[in-house]
């Protein structure tokens, strides 16, 4: 049962060859066994799932059907959940149980989707890595002394290691496409306001966005249209019609445009992923597509701009955590700010503060107009870069990592160098668009992946666009040893 996709088990459970309840005791039974290997969970919410598969199982005998309906998943751990510890990775939340379910949580769960626990992630989802979760880092089940992708790391791992079929998960700067690069998985990150951020834990709340990550892109777009769809409660959501991902995903790829940057292929790409990114471009161009070289010029201060952007949101958005109201509180304080000082210094792991003092200075005055209003600029630019791009291309595609896994612990001591792992992720962030990552095969035993970034609103394209290439491939099907 564990290696049936969600498109698969919708099909067991439609010809009742299995229940809902027996599936998800199959994978709760899965996880409690494996997972010690990998600390993929956070929480896990076995009286919840059953609970949620009884009802499941229940409904569909009185006719319903869907998708979703009994299908077994996890959430990130900063997705509020009721009753349930929300941490974030963190020690600050440790203790916080959310009063309410997130839009996305309430809206899968509306469609029968079963919750089996809450994943790992980098703390308040800061990282590449998932090293900097207050719970210790995740493993990667293809090598479990490499990491696995961050900030989504817990959710990839498990998905990876068929611990569950998907996944929710969050990118700001390619924390869903790039654990998908890592462990093999497809992974998608919407436009900006296409899934609802009420009750997402903010990080950098102008780039963060909810998205799937599962095995395939079929698996995605089942999972993405459960998610996606205006919420009046989100600010930033966008109130456009979400279409029928699934039922474009057998569309030709005939005359399709697809742009190659050649900023993509300079030094810093590792020669063995270049060529695997041509690969998928000759594979891409057998189903009909047409390959353009184009250019965007200003993705060199990408990474720059988006490490001041995202860092002066972070300090506005977890100022909110003081000790006052909710979280970690320190120990006999002596007054508000030792209450302040010692609450945040106990709660906040080491990124964390980093970046929150990044952030707080590029914001102070004197600085403002030097940092983030320069960075505002630049990312102005990058947005204009792609607008241009897509007037001669529908998708542009180019490698999701610059390098595979690295070992864990290998970059803490040079956090700019980690930094600089996003450099082909961080511009959809910074625009707003969606972005895909689809297994492009292996390095030294361990997964790569392709990106394929498209115009506002086209995540249907984008699922085509990799559905296509899973049925004439077989990457997205290996499945690491042990698991």
């Amino acid at each position: 049962m564990h290696q049936m996709t969600l498109a698969e088990i919708a099909r067991g459970l439609a010809d009742k060859k299995f229940s809902s309840e027996e599936l998800t005791k199959v994978l709760l039974a899965r996880i409690t066994q494996l997972d010690p290997q990998l600390n993929s969970f956070i929480s896990l919410t076995e009286d919840l799932a059953i609970e949620q598969a009884k009802a499941a199982d229940a409904r569909r005998a009185n006719g319903e059907s869907g998708a979703l309906l009994g299908a077994p998943i996890a959430h990130k751990d900063l997705f509020c959940t009721q009753g349930i510890r929300t941490s974030c990775g963190s020690k600050m939340l440790d203790n916080f149980k959310a009063p309410y379910d997130a839009t996305v949580v309430a809206k899968l769960a509306a469609a029968g989707a079963v919750t089996l626990g809450k994943t790992n992630m980098d703390e308040f989802a800061m990282g590449s890595a998932n090293e900097s979760s207050w719970y210790g880092a995740v493993k990667n089940p293809w090598n479990l002394e490499h990491v696995p992708g961050g900030s989504s790391g817990g959710s990839a791992a498990a998905v990876a290691a068929r611990l569950l079929p998907a996944a929710t998960a969050t990118d700001t700067g390619g924390s869903i496409r790039q654990p998908a690069a890592f462990t093999n998985l497809t992974g998608l990150k919407p436009t900006y306001g296409r899934v609802s951020r009420w009750g997402m834990i903010a990080y950098a709340s102008s780039l963060d966005q909810g998205g799937p990550l599962a095995r395939t892109a079929e698996d995605c777009a089942i999972l993405l249209q459960g998610m996606a769809g205006f919420d009046p409660n989100d600010s930033t959501s966008i109130d456009e019609p979400v279409p029928d991902y699934s039922a474009s995903l057998g569309d030709s790829l005939q005359g399709l445009r697809i742009g190659v940057p050649k900023e993509y292929f300079s030094a810093g790409l590792d020669p063995r992923i270049a060529e695997l990114i041509q690969n998928s471009i000759q594979q891409l161009q057998k189903l009909g597509a047409a390959i353009k070289e184009i250019s965007l010029p200003n993705m060199q201060h990408a990474i720059p701009a988006y490490y001041v952007i995202a860092p002066a949101e972070a300090s506005s958005n977890l100022s909110r955590f003081d000790g006052v109201r909710f979280g970690h509180r320190c120990e006999n304080p002596e007054n508000l700010i030792d209450l302040y000082k010692r609450s945040r210094g106990e709660g906040f792991g080491a990124e964390v503060q980093r970046r929150i003092m990044v952030g707080a200075y590029a914001l102070s005055a004197g600085y403002y107009d030097a940092y983030y209003l320069k960075a505002q600029k630049i990312r102005r630019l990058v947005k204009n870069d792609f607008m241009a791009a897509f007037n001669e291309v529908d998708i542009i595609l180019g490698p999701t990592t610059p390098n595979p896994a690295w070992k864990l612990g290998a970059k803490n001591s040079d956090p700019v160098a980690a930094y600089l792992e996003d450099v082909y992720t961080i511009t959809a962030n910074l625009a707003g668009l969606p972005g895909l990552s689809m297994p492009a095969g292996f390095v030294d035993g361990l997964p790569v992946g392709v990106q394929l970034l498209a115009p506002y609103f086209q995540e249907g394209r984008l699922l085509n666009v990799a559905h296509q290439y899973q049925l004439n491939t077989d990457w997205h099907t290996r499945t690491p040893t042990g698991f």
